[in-house]
């Protein structure tokens, strides 16, 4: 049987953090598949096309991942395509307040479904897609904590 997992987020845009998880994940699972949260209700500096696009870039080489965006619960879209598992990250201990209170959601709609967490290495600990943004938006260099997929779109935004 396939060990197929889902590794869920905004990723507004995708960082190093992201990916090393990613590139670790990928030696647990046979597939991977990215999956970008396309939320109505949430505003996002970048749109799902660009979002798909970075990432495409982004995990070249890894033959094992693919990308994908849903407008619907995550769950669902696990089953759908045959995952048992989603990826989730953890930084911090204040992650781990909001993961737990997700995870029970999830296990509430499929109990089937788990969720493997991957702990952020030290180096990439303080990275979230929102602290990429202020930075950038502040004029900080961002090329060591982002693909270049991301400096180019945030490039070609200016």
């Amino acid at each position: 049987m396939k060990r197929i997992a889902i590794y869920p987020g905004s990723f507004d845009p995708i960082t190093n953090g992201h990916l090393d998880i990613l590139k670790r994940a990928s030696k647990a699972f046979d597939e991977i598949i990215i999956l970008i949260a396309d939320n109505s209700n949430k505003h996002s500096r970048f749109s799902v096309k660009e979002r798909l696009e970075m990432i495409k870039g982004a995990v070249e080489g890894l033959n094992n991942v693919k990308v994908d965006s849903t407008k619907g619960l995550t769950v669902k879209y696990a089953k759908e395509h045959g995952a048992n598992f989603l990826i989730r990250g953890l930084r911090a201990v204040s992650d781990f307040e909001y993961e737990f209170s997700l995870n029970a959601a999830n296990e509430y709609i499929d109990h089937e479904i788990d969720t493997v967490y991957f702990m952020s290495t030290t180096g990439h600990a303080f990275i979230s897609s929102s602290y990429i943004d202020s930075l950038y938006q502040s004029g900080v260099d961002i090329s060591p904590l982002v693909p270049k997929s991301v400096v180019k779109m945030y490039e070609q935004k200016k």
